[in-house]
């Protein structure tokens, strides 16, 4: 378990995100798929959440992952999805 900010809280806070391409298109695969995974590790490390599982389809992806419950979870999304999508469309030129 992580600790929090006192030293007699304690948290476990996880969290299941689902998200799709635009018009769920297929596109998740091969090379993508690789550079996807690296890149949500490499935003992961930064936000200090860490990813317990994932899963990346042609058209969606899992994550299940523990975050400090201080950070929103809308806030840890925007900045896993803005990320990642800026950083591939400008490696892949979609």
């Amino acid at each position: 378990m992580n600790r929090c900010f006192a030293k007699h809280n304690v948290f476990n806070v996880s969290y299941h995100i689902i998200w799709i391409p635009k018009y769920r298109k297929h596109i998740l695969k091969g090379e993508i798929r690789e550079q996807l995974m690296l890149l949500l590790k490499e935003k992961s490390i930064q936000l200090n959440i860490s990813i317990e599982a994932s899963e990346i389809m042609p058209d969606h992806v899992h994550l299940f992952i523990k975050a400090n419950p201080t950070i929103i979870i809308s806030t840890i999304v925007k900045h896993l999805k803005s990320y990642t999508s800026f950083k591939l469309r400008k490696m892949f030129l979609y």
